[in-house]
């Protein structure tokens, strides 16, 4: 993919009402895809600390994620778990979220199926972080946050940790910094 340094999108946080909604299926995969898809991982590389970013996150409300882990950027369109197994605890992030990091629950194992930018099916076996990474931006993909998945009381505590978070928070070029106190 080349290069389009500096055009990055703004990645929408807590609040925006567009990671609250359902993205519609890709249907059509043409240029415009292909340059959302470039743009996605330029915004992913400048975040600094992700690993994946859904389409919602960026304020476009298509089934698109990307991922990047160990210098292996990928993509996959429209896609669904089609099996899950075991359990696995590990603190989870969110770049709609900065900051906050709070330990989540979820299956440590998943199969992944969706399309290419060429149009092809494909099949993705994960497990641990990966997997992690594939449940967390399919539920961007359906307008699901991490509060949406914690029980009510962590919920209510992450929800405490966050305000004091972005209370402190000085925003620098749309990427939030904690002050030091």
């Amino acid at each position: 993919m080349g290069s389009l340094s500096g055009m990055t999108y703004k990645i929408r946080t807590f609040g925006d009402p567009v990671l609250l909604t359902q993205a519609a299926a890709v249907t059509d995969i043409d240029g415009k895809v292909v340059r959302i898809v470039e743009k996605m991982f330029e915004t992913l590389y400048e975040s600094d600390s992700g690993i994946g970013l859904a389409a919602p996150q960026v304020g476009i409300q298509r089934q698109i994620f990307v991922w990047d882990m160990d210098d292996e950027p990928l993509v996959i369109l429209n896609p669904k778990i089609v099996e899950s197994d075991g359990e696995w605890v590990y603190d989870e992030g969110c770049l709609s979220i900065p900051g906050l990091y709070v330990e989540m629950t979820r299956p440590k194992t998943v199969l992944m199926k969706g399309v290419d930018l060429n149009g092809n099916e494909i099949s993705i076996e994960a497990d641990e972080l990966e997997a992690r990474l594939f449940q967390h931006e399919l539920d961007h993909l359906n307008g699901v946050l991490m509060f949406d998945r914690m029980q009510p009381e962590q919920r209510k505590q992450a929800m405490a940790q966050y305000i004091k978070i972005t209370e402190q928070a000085d925003p620098v070029e749309g990427i939030v910094r904690l002050r030091a106190e």
